[in-house]
């Protein structure tokens, strides 16, 4: 399970993780993952830093999920897993993914229960 603050450290970091798309278009004209990872962090940094609720650890942690959700090796947090396995789920069917990269991506990567069945009732496996 997960502490209140994990999770409260885990939702803001769901509601920013793509918050460097639109400069990874303008810079490289694409939005590819490791672009958004590289670039979305220095956004995310100015978005909290103008609203208050949030410690600079929590701030770190965020930027941190935002600079790995698309990193899929050695996943080791729980508010990591979920964080990637999320935008995964969104990710398959807003950019119609091939069902075998689907599958090859659920065998490899995905690890917990509910996503993996999310995922196959979304795709019907």
């Amino acid at each position: 399970g997960m502490t209140g603050e994990e999770l409260f450290v885990l939702e803001a970091a769901a509601i920013l993780h793509d918050v460097g798309i639109h400069i990874s278009e303008a810079r490289y004209g694409n939005c590819d993952g490791k672009h958004q990872e590289e670039l979305g962090p220095d956004e995310a940094r100015k978005v909290l830093s103008e609203v208050d609720g949030f410690t600079a650890t929590q701030i770190e942690r965020i930027c941190w999920l935002i600079a790995h959700h698309h990193t899929y090796q050695d996943v080791t947090s729980l508010d990591h897993r979920i964080l990637l396995e999320a935008d995964f789920l969104v990710n398959s069917f807003e950019d119609h993914l091939a069902l075998e990269g689907i599958i090859t991506f659920r065998d490899h990567v995905f690890r917990s229960e509910s996503a993996i069945s999310m995922l196959n009732d979304m795709w019907g496996l």
